[in-house]
């Protein structure tokens, strides 16, 4: 990837598609700017469609001034000609929809432009109308929108009666033309995109429009607009709604800028973010994880508040509203679980896999049934008994303020004491110095913990019950009823559960405020009582942060432009004078941002700032964590979710991640792992978060931030300075800052070069002896584990398999194993040619006359990408074609094996421990046996036996052990079958495997024999020699590293850790992936580094480790992120190379991007909602 300011904002096809996209989205859809010459009569037709509800809009202003109509008479008639003039439309585009033409064209389109080519016929041919019209999809929105057309020209009509905007503004005539004029423009452009052609709007939310929502938005807002002036005509003495709707009427003029600018939401962002704002602000809630919980949320709080307002008795109304603020913070969608577990004990909840499911036990339940019925007390009494009483500076209320007072600062003061920087900018000199190290972590940050604890206990206990009394004790809620006191208390008895750290803030100001006001004849104590204070300086102070950060944002973002060298660009300087000048339209473009709750637009990540328009919390549309881009490390995120989780739960408990509020956004690494945690609802002892999983490209600007992130925190957490003398942050301009470090259980990833082990002749030759002994084990384990297990009566012999041609092998065991059998690994005198004495071992040039003379081989084996096992620059047919040597085929001879007679043995134990009749028809004569058979470790397979326990045998227990190793038959079924697998896996020569035949085999992909073809037959005999073979490749690399084993004893405790402990196979199989979920503590795999053409070994290793976290600025990640979705979704600039997708250090762009919702960004996991209990 090109890093640099050279870098191309837009890719040069873009540019004129990009330009003729904004002119169609300023007129509302029509294209009078095409990527290809057009006849002249497809603008004329444009033209007169645009104008066509002005027109017939005309009509009716025309005879309202010649005083024939009235003006709902006026209206009438120009919706009803609208709506007939739609009719007509909607109807031509569905009958050249239906037109079928008698030579079919094939529809053309230009990948550069991303534009359809037309060919016009005609004025009024078919091709012709569907370019102007494309119609609608569904025949509901042919007649609605129609409809819906006919009532807006009716409207608009009348809201645009020259005499109405002549009173209006007192009969300036001059003001009246042009609102006239422009006004009737601004309603052609919604006409159009409403009827005709729906435009792409640079406010886009969703990917696609499938229900066509997008032509609802325009309509929507100038019928919001026109709803206005009818209050204003039909309701009488509403102080200041004559002004409102004279500034409505001037900003109607510029509603086509606003749309073109992107500043207005589509319909679908609008009501999730509303409905967001009404639940935060109005009702004292949180955003919620999902759609659905939002509205069922909204509904019910609604609803509590309605009802709090006819409820007579104000006692009463202060134990409801405290009642149904403490239960509506909680987390609904576990209270049905927790009650359920009031009769069961946790244990019966272990099949749950919910990260919350096994740590809410009987002490939650008795915790939330002992605040809320304390709670109701304690308001209940206070206002009963002294509720009544008014405010003074020694009142109980007023004493309530000051312990508010000294609550927050005591909570705010232990929080900084937590976490590793003081205000992001000082370390803390009362954190450890080094925390690399997971246990002596714990130990050094005891004290810290014990901060942790009491400030959990301040948050979560006694700041809820000061602010309760605080609230209770006023007098204004004998006023009742009132509205203005049903919202507002209901939202600040709500707030303190759920939000409780933000509502002891309000309260703090609220109080002080009140202190230095008092016996002040001002409006803040004449016009507003508490509740209502509380919810204006809940509403300042969330505006406020946000234009404090959202003015970081933009400071780093001009800053960066220049003094970055490679983000510095010919226009950086003009960009960056033009900011200072115009720095007041700046500042009200971050004013009028915060007051929306919006991000700040940064466009294609320029000193260009826009309003974005608002949206919900969460960023993107859909349900949290639906999508993600699968590959092979998806797994290792899925392991560590659970570890992180509770991790996340007393961090967040104790304050050391900083204030836990929707929206906050944290960033942790581990090796190559990037985890992505976005909070995304909060309520009472609970949060809900979204962990996602970011890959390591390969890429060198992802390469540069990831180092920019190990660096922080390297500072940070490895720090080399005196332990109590503070330092400064050096990277405070960063988004991102570091927070404290988690605790976690994960995987360590460490990869090695075998040079020196596996290309060893001494340590293959005793590799294969080594074999022997390791399958001799695992094949008595598996006959002593599956005979121990007494079998069910009736149950049916296993019957040996009929002979498999090699094509019936190979496609019986397609799905079964990762081997491949074919005839291209026979030795030809081709290969023998292509091989000289200067080829390397795997050196790709080697073969590539056999692999081109051979053909395309069916490819049953395959890695996951990125994988170590195999490159993914490498096929895998052709890698192990032409990448390792070709084998000799052994054994080819056909030899005709009489299935063998029953074999008497000395004892019971014999014949359960005995291998299977089928398993010892192995095509391979008894001379060669014979021979080989002084290979076989006697005293090996009698120690092996001798560790056997019979206790459970009711065959003479106590001399059984003597029986089976004086037992010959059962030697000789056991050195039949082993030295056959032997002959398979290696062959019946006496040659040295070489370190390509290794690998091969430990991946399953052994040469074809007859021998092999018959193990391949016996599946449960190959998989069992395959795991011994891949054990003893691990024994081989172990001997190497560690030394030999000096007795029997040792390799028995080895090989039964293998079996335990250790998973040892190939990181693509499937069994891989399931022994990481099952979290086994070490796994192996053996792998090849085609670039230096060596062996490798992959081992991971379950331990707990400390993760470092740090907090990124919400309002940068959201800007960066509202840049994405304007350039992929509506300049449709995917460019990988684009300017917007370099590397940032300070924002850490790429990494923000690649966090994002798919399709925008590429994580490779993201969780559910998951749940995090914060007692």
């Amino acid at each position: 990837m090109r890093m640099g300011p050279d870098v191309p904002l837009l890719d040069y096809h873009k540019r004129d598609f990009l330009l003729r996209r904004l002119t169609q989205t300023a007129l509302g859809g029509p294209r009078l700017k095409l990527g290809q010459s057009a006849p002249s009569y497809v603008f004329v037709n444009q033209v007169v469609l645009f104008l066509l509800p002005w027109v017939l809009g005309g009509v009716g202003t025309t005879l309202y001034q010649l005083g024939v109509l009235q003006d709902y008479g006026t209206a009438a008639l120009s919706g009803g000609l609208m709506l007939a003039a739609a009719t007509i439309v909607q109807g031509a585009a569905l009958e050249a929809r239906r037109r079928r033409p008698s030579a079919q064209r094939v529809p053309m389109h230009n990948n550069l432009t991303d534009e359809d080519v037309w060919e016009f016929a005609g004025c009024a041919g078919s091709e012709t109308v569907k370019f102007l019209i494309p119609g609608k999809k569904y025949v509901a929105n042919i007649i609605g929108h129609s409809v819906l057309a006919g009532v807006l020209c009716a409207l608009g009509t009348w809201y645009l009666l020259p005499n109405r905007l002549t009173s209006l503004y007192g009969g300036n005539g001059g003001a009246s033309v042009a609102l006239f004029v422009f006004g009737w423009l601004t309603v052609c452009i919604g006409e159009y995109s409403l009827i005709v052609n729906t435009p792409t709007e640079t406010a886009a939310f969703q990917v696609l429009d499938t229900y066509e929502i997008t032509a609802l938005m325009r309509p929507f807002y100038i019928l919001a607009f026109v709803a206005v002036d009818l209050a204003d005509r039909f309701t009488v003495d509403v102080p200041g709604l004559k002004l409102v709707n004279q500034i409505l009427h001037v900003v109607f003029l510029v509603l086509p800028v606003f749309w073109m600018l992107g500043v207005l939401p589509p319909l679908d962002a609008l009501f999730l973010w509303g409905m967001e704002q009404l639940l935060e602000f109005g009702l004292g809630g949180s955003p919620m994880a999902s759609d659905i919980r939002l509205l069922g949320m909204v509904l019910v709080s609604a609803a509590a508040a309605i009802a709090s307002y006819f409820i007579p008795s104000s006692v009463g109304v202060v134990v409801f509203m405290t009642g149904f603020g403490f239960a509506l913070s909680l987390d609904l969608s576990k209270i049905w679980f927790a009650l359920k577990l009031v009769p069961v004990s946790c244990s019966a909840v272990q099949r749950f896999q919910d990260v919350t499911a096994c740590r809410i036990q009987w002490r939650a339940t008795v915790f939330y049934l002992t605040v809320f019925a304390l709670a109701l007390a304690e308001a209940g009494l206070l206002h009963y008994e002294l509720g009544s009483r008014a405010f003074s500076r020694t009142s109980l209320q007023a004493v309530m303020g000051y312990i508010s007072m000294a609550l927050l600062l005591v909570t705010w003061i232990l929080g900084e004491v937590q976490t590793v920087y003081v205000f992001g900018i000082l370390r803390n000199p009362f954190y450890p110095k080094d925390v690399t190290v997971a246990n002596g972590f714990v130990g050094k940050r005891k004290g810290l913990s014990r901060i942790g604890a009491f400030r959990r206990f301040l948050t979560t206990v006694v700041s809820p019950f000061a602010m309760i009394a605080f609230l209770s004790l006023d007098n204004s809620l004998h006023r009742l009823p009132s509205v203005y006191i049903s919202i507002g208390f209901t939202r600040s008895f709500r707030m303190v559960w759920q939000n409780t750290e933000s509502a002891l803030l309000d309260v703090v100001v609220v109080f002080a405020i009140q202190l230095l006001l008092f016996n002040t004849d001002l409006w803040w104590n004449r016009s507003l009582n508490t509740g209502t204070r509380l919810l204006l300086v809940g509403f300042i102070r969330n505006r406020l942060f946000q234009f404090i950060s959202k003015m970081q944002f933009a400071i780093t973002v001009l800053w960066t432009s220049w003094a970055e060298k490679k983000q510095r660009r010919t226009s950086s300087a003009p960009l960056i004078i033009l900011n200072v000048v115009f720095f007041p339209v700046l500042l009200s473009l971050m004013l009028l941002c915060a007051l929306l709750s919006s991000p700040l637009l940064p466009l294609f990540s320029l000193p260009v700032f826009l309003i974005g328009f608002p949206r919900p919390g969460r960023s993107w549309p859909g349900p949290v964590g639906e999508t993600a881009y699968l590959c092979h490390d998806t797994v290792y995120y899925q392991q560590m979710v659970p570890s992180l989780a509770m991790a996340l739960q007393a961090a967040f408990s104790s304050g050391s991640l900083g204030p836990c509020s929707p929206g906050s956004h944290y960033l942790c690494r581990f090796q190559d792992r990037l985890v992505w945690i976005h909070v995304v609802e909060r309520g009472f002892t609970y949060c809900c978060v979204n962990i996602k999983g970011l890959e390591l490209e390969e890429t060198s600007c992802h390469t540069a931030e990831v180092r920019r992130v190990d660096d922080i925190f390297e500072t940070a957490f490895e720090y080399e300075g005196h332990p109590r003398r503070p330092s400064l942050n050096r990277h405070f301009g960063n988004i991102l800052t570091p927070c404290t470090v988690l605790p976690t259980k994960l995987y360590s990833d460490a990869r090695n070069v075998l040079s020196g082990i596996i290309d060893l002749p001494e340590n293959r030759w005793q590799m294969k002896d080594d074999f022997i002994k390791v399958l001799l084990w695992v094949l008595v384990h598996h006959c002593y584990a599956k005979r121990k297990r007494p079998k069910p009566p009736g149950e049916a012999q296993e019957r040996e398999s009929p002979p498999l041609t090699p094509p019936e092998i190979s496609s019986k065991t397609r799905d079964r194993t990762n081997i491949r059998l074919s005839g291209s690994d026979s030795l030809s005198m081709e290969s023998i040619d292509d091989w000289t004495d200067r080829s390397h071992l795997f050196d790709l040039e080697s073969s590539r006359r056999t692999s081109e003379a051979q053909g395309s081989l069916p490819r049953l084996f395959s890695s996951l990408p990125g994988s170590v096992e195999i490159g993914d620059e490498l096929e895998g047919d052709r890698f192990y074609t032409s990448v390792l040597p070709a084998l000799p085929t052994l054994g080819t001879g056909k030899r005709q094996v009489a299935r063998p007679p029953p074999v008497p043995f000395n004892s019971r134990c014999s014949e359960l421990l005995a291998v299977p009749r089928q398993w010892r028809t192995a095509p391979c004569p008894d001379a060669e046996l014979k021979e080989m058979g002084q290979r076989f470790p006697e005293d090996w397979f009698h120690f092996v036996l001798r560790r056997l326990n019979f206790s459970h045998s009711k065959d003479d227990p106590f001399g059984s052990l003597g029986d089976l190793t004086e037992d010959p038959a059962l030697q000789q079924a056991y050195l039949q079958v082993v030295l056959s697998c032997w002959v398979g896996m290696f062959g019946a020569d006496h040659s040295l495997p070489s370190p390509g035949q290794i690998f091969r085999t430990y991946n399953g992909d052994i040469p074809w024999s007859t021998c092999m073809r018959w193990l391949v037959g016996k599946e449960e005999l190959f998989q069992l020699a395959l795991k011994a073979f891949r054990y003893t490749v691990k024994l081989m690399v172990d001997k190497a590293s560690l030394g030999a084993f000096e007795n029997f004893k040792e390799l028995l405790s080895c090989l039964e850790g293998y079996e335990n402990d250790w998973f040892i196979g190939v990181a693509s199989e499937k069994e891989w992936q399931q022994a990481v979920l099952q979290e086994k503590p070490f796994l192996f795999s053996l792998g090849f580094d085609a670039e230096k053409g060596v062996c490798t070994s992959r081992m991971l290793t379950l331990q707990e480790f400390s993760l470092p976290v740090g907090k990124l600025r919400g309002e940068a990640v959201r800007g960066q992120w509202a840049n994405l979705s304007w350039e992929m979704l509506y300049a449709t600039n995917d460019d990988e190379e684009r300017f917007s997708m370099q590397a940032h250090l300070l924002l850490l762009r790429n990494l923000t991007i690649q966090a994002a919702d798919p399709p925008h960004g590429s994580p490779v996991y993201s969780s559910v909602p998951l749940h995090v209990p914060l007692l």
